[in-house]
């Protein structure tokens, strides 16, 4: 509480001497007013709006749930199988880390493809690039497991040194 009511006093010190800081702009925020009674003489607080990319999974459909749910599964799989992994090493530990890892990275980088990609051709592009690393990476971790130490014996390997 006390940080907060610092950054207020702080504000307020602002806006009593004519001072608008910069994140405050009337250029860079909308014209809502904050009701706090402290700081209603300080035109330079106000709120911002958001805007989001459209969503690709409009309309509320059961498989946008699920793909979130999903998503929220593998993390917390690959949080008990990091562990798992390093006190039991093996086979079954290195290919589920496998999968697991590439399909966290390929949801991951379809967030940033859905964020900072625009334009139809480009996200068809970024999206068929995207499957084409999964893919890759997967198979090469596939061959590394196959035909190496595996993920676990490497990781093993690198801390050792």
């Amino acid at each position: 509480r006390g940080g907060a009511m610092a950054a207020v006093g702080r504000l307020g010190w602002y806006c009593s001497r004519g001072l608008t800081p910069f994140l405050l702009n009337r250029n860079l925020l909308t014209s809502h007013r904050i009701a706090t009674a402290s700081l209603q003489n300080c035109p330079a607080l106000l709120t911002s709006q958001f805007h989001i990319s459209p969503n690709r999974y409009a309309g509320g459909s059961k498989a946008a749930s699920l793909h979130w749910t999903s998503e929220r599964v593998v993390s917390v799989v690959l949080l008990g199988l990091l562990p798992a992994a390093y006190l039991y090493p093996g086979p079954a530990a290195d290919y589920s880390l496998a999968a697991a890892l590439t399909l966290h990275g390929h949801w991951g980088l379809g967030q940033v493809i859905t964020d900072y990609v625009h334009g139809d051709l480009k996200v068809k592009l970024a999206n068929i690039s995207l499957f084409g690393l999964s893919a890759v990476t997967f198979a090469g971790l596939c061959y590394f497991n196959y035909h190496d130490v595996g993920i676990c014996k490497a990781v093993t390997m690198l801390w050792s040194l």
